[in-house]
C-alpha cells in the first residue's frame, strides 16, 4: 500500500487516499506558519498525489479552511472533510457574547488565530448554520464529510451533558441526516479524541465515517480492545490521526517531546526509547512504523498527517511508503509489553 492508494470510505460511495493531510498546523500549532508556507505544503500533497483533505473551523480559528479552500476549490477529484459543533463569532460594541468556554486541555491555542471566538454549538442550528459558513469560507458548495467535533467528555468537562444533549435531543444528528438524505454531504460521523464518544454515538445514529486521533496509534492503544471491534461490527469507517502524539513518534532523538499536546514525562519517553531501539534494530524510522501502524487493522480507511511545510509532507510520504517487514509489529508490541 503506497500514500495514494485509493481507498472506499464504507459505503458512501467516497474514495480517499490511505494518507490524507490534515490541517491544524495551518492555523499555527505551536509555532507561526505563513500563509505562502501553508499553500506551499497544500500544493505539494496536491503534486505528490494526496487527495484527501481533512479542515475545521477550530483550526486557526478559520484560518486553515480559508486555506485549503484556496488551494482545492478549482481543482477536482479530491475529499474534503470539515468539522461541525463550533459556531464562529466575533465581539463587537452591543452585542452580548456567551462566556468564553472552559479551556480545552487538548486545545494549544493558535499563533496565526484569526479574530473570532468558538462557540460550541451542536444544536439543529448550530449544525446547519457551521455548514453553511464552511460553505462560504471553503468556497464549496459541497463538502464531502462532515464529522462532530470534541463531542467529548475531556473537552466539555461539566457542561458535556449540555452539548451531548443539543446533539441527540436538540437535533444535531438529525440535521446530518437531513444533509446526507439531500446529497448535501456524502456521510457524516464525530471528529475525537476520546473513542467513547463514538461508541455512544453510535447508540443514537448510524455512522458512516469518524475521525480518532491520538487513541490508536503505536504508542496509545487505547482504542484496539473495545471501540475498534465494535466500529468494524457497525461498519463504520475510520480515519486515524493523531498518529504521531502530537510529535513524540517522529522527533529525533533528544528533540522537543510532545505527548497528547502537552510535554511528554519520563515514562512516556522511555516507551518512545524503546520503541526506538526495536526500529533501529530493522533499520527503518520509527516514524514510519508509527504512521502505518493503524492501517494494520481492517475497520481504518486512512492516516491523516498534518504538516507546516512542503518539507514535512514529503517526508510523511517517504516514511508512509517505507517498505516494514512484518516481524517488526511482534517486536514493538513486546517493547511496550503488549
Amino acid at each position: 500500500m503506497k500514500a495514494t492508494t485509493r481507498r472506499p470510505v464504507g459505503t458512501t460511495g467516497l474514495e480517499v487516499t490511505a494518507l490524507g493531510v490534515g490541517s491544524a498546523p495551518l492555523g499555527g500549532l505551536y509555532a507561526d506558519v505563513p500563509a505562502a508556507q501553508a499553500l506551499e505544503m497544500l500544493d505539494t500533497a496536491w503534486d505528490l498525489g494526496i487527495r484527501y483533505f481533512d479542515t475545521a473551523p477550530m483550526y486557526g480559528l478559520t484560518r486553515a479552511e480559508h486555506l485549503v479552500g484556496q488551494t482545492l476549490r478549482e481543482r477536482d477529484g479530491f475529499t474534503l472533510s470539515t468539522k461541525v459543533g463550533r459556531r464562529m463569532t466575533t465581539e463587537r460594541a452591543g452585542r452580548t457574547l456567551p462566556p468564553e468556554p472552559p479551556k480545552n486541555p487538548l486545545d494549544p491555542g493558535w499563533w496565526n488565530g484569526l479574530p473570532f471566538r468558538e462557540v460550541f454549538d451542536y444544536s439543529y442550528d448550530g449544525v446547519m448554520r457551521s455548514y453553511d459558513d464552511s460553505q462560504q469560507r471553503l468556497g464549496m458548495k459541497r463538502i464531502d464529510l462532515l464529522y462532530v467535533h470534541d463531542i467529548g467528555r475531556v473537552t466539555h468537562a461539566d457542561l458535556h451533558d449540555h452539548h451531548w444533549g443539543a446533539l441527540t435531543k436538540g437535533g444535531g444528528f438529525r440535521a446530518l441526516q437531513e444533509l446526507k438524505a439531500a446529497g448535501d454531504i456524502g456521510g457524516f460521523g464525530l471528529g475525537v479524541n476520546e473513542w467513547e464518544a463514538i461508541r455512544d454515538a453510535l447508540e443514537e445514529t448510524d455512522l458512516d465515517c469518524c475521525m480518532l486521533a491520538g487513541r490508536y496509534s503505536l504508542l496509545d492503544r487505547d482504542a484496539a480492545d473495545i471501540f475498534l471491534p465494535l466500529a468494524e461490527r457497525r461498519g463504520v469507517a475510520l480515519v486515524v490521526a493523531g498518529v504521531y502524539n502530537s510529535g513524540i513518534l517522529a522527533a529525533p532523538k533528544g528533540g522537543r517531546r510532545k505527548f497528547n499536546y502537552a510535554d511528554a514525562d519520563s515514562a512516556i519517553v522511555a516507551k518512545v526509547e524503546a520503541l526506538r531501539a526495536v526500529c533501529d534494530g530493522y533499520d527503518v524510522p520509527l516514524a514510519a512504523a508509527a504512521i502505518r501502524f493503524p492501517m494494520r487493522y481492517p475497520a481504518v480507511t486512512a492516516v491523516v498527517i498534518g504538516a507546516k511545510t512542503a518539507t514535512q509532507l514529503r517526508q510523511n510520504v517517504e516514511w508512509f511508503d517505507t517498505d516494514l517487514p512484518d516481524a517488526i509489529w511482534a517486536d514493538l508490541d513486546e517493547a511496550l509489553g503488549e
